[in-house]
C-alpha cells in the first residue's frame, strides 16, 4: 500500500512539472505581449492630444464620466489638457487601439474645417457607418448619401429653395400657424397663469409648417389641445431609434434588429406608421397636385430619366421633414432661454420690431400684434437676426457632425487621419474658442454680429468660423428661410410677452444629435404692454 501510494505521488508530480514546463513558454508569451502592449501604449499615449487614455478601454472612461455633459467635455479637451486655448484637434481612442479604425479626430480648428467640408470634401463622405444606421429612416435621402445621389437631389433642391413661391409658402404656413394656434394657446395659459412647455410648443410649429411646406399635409400638432399625432410620435420614435444606431455599438443594435427586440422593435413598428402616412401623402399629390415639395420633385427626372418612385419620394421628403423641424425650434428654445438671462438683449429686440412696424402698420400699436410679421418685415430685423446666430454659435441645433476619412490625409494643422477613421467636427466647441471668438467667447453677445454702426449683419469673414448651417458643398440650403421662420415666431412671442422661467425648473442638455433641453423649458408667460417714446419702453 505504501508504495502504491508513493508511485502515485511521484506520477502526480511529474505530471504537474511537465505542466509547468509546457505552460511557461505561454506565460512568459503572455507576459511579453502585455508588456510590449503596455509599452507601445504608454509610447502613443504621449502623443495623443485630448481625453486621457486608458489600456484597453481607450477613453471610454471619461466619456461615461461625462455622459451628461458630453459636448461641454469635447470643448474642453479641444482646449488642451492643461486649459490652454492653442488646441483646437485632439485624437479619442476607443477601446483597445488596436487598429487605426479605433482613433476618433475631433477638430474645430477653420482651417480644418475648411480642408473636411470644402478642399478635400470627396475625402470625407458621411461614409457607411452612419449611412448603414439611418438607411431605414432616411433611405439614401439628401442627408444620409453621398456621391452622384446626393449631388442629383441637392441640385434639384437647390432649385426650389431659390423659388419665391417656396418662400411665400412658408410664410403663409408659419403665419397661420402663429394667429389661429400659438397665441391662443399662449394667450390661454397667460390668462390662467400657468406655465407651458416652450420647447414642446415650438417643436409642434415648426413641425406643422414643414409637414405642410414639404407634402401639403397639417398634422395639427399645436391644435389647443396638444395631441398626439400617430405620424408625429411614430417619427419621433423612429428617429430616437435611429439615434440609438449610431450613439451605441454596431453589433448591439443588429443583433436588436434580429430578434426584433428593444429600440430595433419600436424602430420597426414606428416605420410602418410613417411609411403608411407617406403612402397617403404621395396617393394624395399624384391626383392633386400643389405647391409643396413633394409635388415638386414629383415632375423631376432621376439621372436616368424616370421620375423617382413612391418609396424614394417618401425618402427624399422625409430627409426634409427631419431637419425643418428639429433645428429650428431647438434654435428658438435656447433663444427664448438666453433672453430670459440678458433682459437689455430682450430690449433692444423689442424696440427694433416696434421700429419696424410703426414704419410699415403705422404708430397705431393695436395693429402691431392683430396679424404676425410678414417675410418682408421680418427680413429687416438685423439686431433679431444677430441674436439668433449668437444663439447658435453657443447652442447650435447640431452640435457636432461625423465624417469618414476615404484615404489618408493631413489636415492644416498636421493631424494625420487614417483611411477608415472617423472624423468629428465640433460645431459646439467652434463657438467657444477663444482665439477665435476673442475673450469674451462664452458671453452672449449678439453686437459681434453687427457691423460697425450696427445697420448690418455681418457675420465673420472666414465662413468656416462658424458652421452651424454647415458649410462647402453641404451648406443648408434652407438657411435663409428659417432665419426668416425663427424671427418670425421670435417676434410673434416677444411684442406679447415677458418670460420667466419656472422657479426651480432645470435648463440641460439631452444628450442626442440635436440639441434639445433634456427637461423641456418651462415658463410663465406675462403679458407686455408697448409705451410710446422713444425706444419703446416696454413693461410687464
Amino acid at each position: 500500500m505504501f508504495l502504491i501510494l508513493t508511485k502515485l505521488i511521484i506520477n502526480v508530480s511529474y505530471n504537474t512539472m511537465m505542466m509547468q514546463m509546457e505552460t511557461l513558454p505561454l506565460l512568459l508569451t503572455l507576459v511579453a505581449t502585455l508588456s510590449a502592449y503596455f509599452l507601445w501604449f504608454h509610447l502613443l499615449a504621449r502623443t495623443l492630444t485630448g481625453p486621457k487614455p486608458w489600456p484597453l478601454v481607450g477613453s471610454l472612461p471619461g466619456l461615461f464620466r461625462n455622459r451628461d455633459r458630453v459636448h461641454d467635455w469635447i470643448a474642453d479637451n479641444l482646449r488642451g489638457r492643461g486649459g490652454s486655448a492653442t488646441y483646437q484637434t485632439c485624437i479619442i481612442p476607443f477601446p483597445f487601439l488596436a487598429r487605426k479604425k479605433g482613433f476618433y479626430t475631433v477638430t474645430c480648428h477653420p482651417k480644418n474645417l475648411e480642408h473636411i467640408l470644402k478642399t478635400r470634401f470627396d475625402n470625407y463622405p458621411k461614409g457607411p457607418k452612419w449611412q448603414t444606421a439611418f438607411h431605414d429612416l432616411l433611405g439614401q435621402g439628401i442627408f444620409n448619401s453621398d456621391g452622384e445621389t446626393w449631388l442629383m437631389q441637392r441640385k434639384t433642391a437647390a432649385l426650389e429653395f431659390t423659388t419665391r413661391t417656396l418662400k411665400q409658402a412658408m410664410s403663409r404656413w408659419v403665419n397661420r400657424s402663429i394667429k389661429n394656434r400659438l397665441w391662443c394657446i399662449l394667450d390661454k395659459a397667460a390668462k390662467e397663469r400657468v406655465s407651458v412647455d416652450l420647447q414642446d410648443l415650438l417643436l409642434r410649429l415648426t413641425f406643422d409648417n414643414i409637414c405642410g411646406l414639404t407634402f401639403g399635409k397639417d398634422p395639427e400638432t399645436l391644435s389647443p389641445e396638444l395631441p398626439e399625432n400617430p405620424f408625429a410620435v411614430a417619427f419621433d420614435t423612429a428617429t430616437e431609434a435611429t439615434m440609438h444606431r449610431f450613439l451605441y455599438p454596431g453589433l448591439v443594435w443588429r443583433f436588436q434588429k434580429l430578434l426584433c427586440i428593444g429600440s430595433e422593435k419600436k424602430l420597426k413598428e414606428s416605420l410602418k406608421v410613417v411609411e403608411t402616412y407617406m403612402n397617403d401623402a404621395v396617393a394624395d399629390r399624384t391626383e392633386a397636385p400643389s405647391d409643396d415639395l413633394l409635388s415638386r420633385f414629383m415632375k423631376k427626372r432621376d439621372a436616368a430619366g424616370s421620375s423617382f418612385s413612391a418609396a424614394v419620394l417618401q425618402r427624399i421628403v422625409l430627409n426634409f421633414v427631419l431637419a425643418g423641424r428639429d433645428t429650428s425650434s431647438v434654435a428658438l428654445t435656447w433663444f427664448f432661454w438666453l433672453l430670459t438671462n440678458h433682459p437689455d438683449v430682450e430690449q433692444k429686440i423689442v424696440a427694433e420690431i416696434a421700429t419696424v412696424l410703426a414704419d410699415t402698420r403705422g404708430g397705431d400699436r393695436r395693429r402691431w400684434t392683430e396679424d404676425p410679421l410678414d417675410f418682408g418685415e421680418a427680413d429687416r430685423l438685423v439686431y433679431l437676426k444677430a441674436a439668433l446666430a449668437e444663439t447658435l454659435r453657443l447652442y447650435p441645433s447640431v452640435p457636432q457632425d461625423f465624417k469618414q476619412a476615404v484615404a489618408d490625409d493631413v489636415l492644416p494643422d498636421g493631424t494625420e487621419v487614417p483611411a477608415g477613421s472617423t472624423v468629428t467636427y465640433s460645431i459646439y466647441s467652434a463657438g467657444r474658442v477663444e482665439t477665435i471668438w476673442g475673450k469674451d467667447c462664452m458671453e452672449f453677445k449678439p453686437e459681434r454680429w453687427l457691423s460697425v454702426r450696427g445697420d448690418r449683419f455681418e457675420p465673420p469673414k472666414d465662413g468656416f468660423k462658424f458652421v452651424a448651417f454647415n458649410a462647402g458643398p453641404r451648406t443648408c440650403l434652407g438657411k435663409d428661410l428659417a432665419y426668416l421662420q425663427m424671427k418670425s415666431v421670435a417676434a410673434a412671442v416677444l411684442l406679447r410677452y415677458r418670460l420667466s422661467l419656472v422657479p426651480g425648473h432645470r435648463v440641460e442638455q439631452k444628450m442626442s444629435l440635436t440639441l434639445f433641453m433634456k427637461n423641456g423649458l418651462r415658463v410663465f408667460l406675462h403679458p407686455r404692454k408697448l409705451e410710446s417714446g422713444p425706444g419703446v419702453a416696454t413693461s410687464p
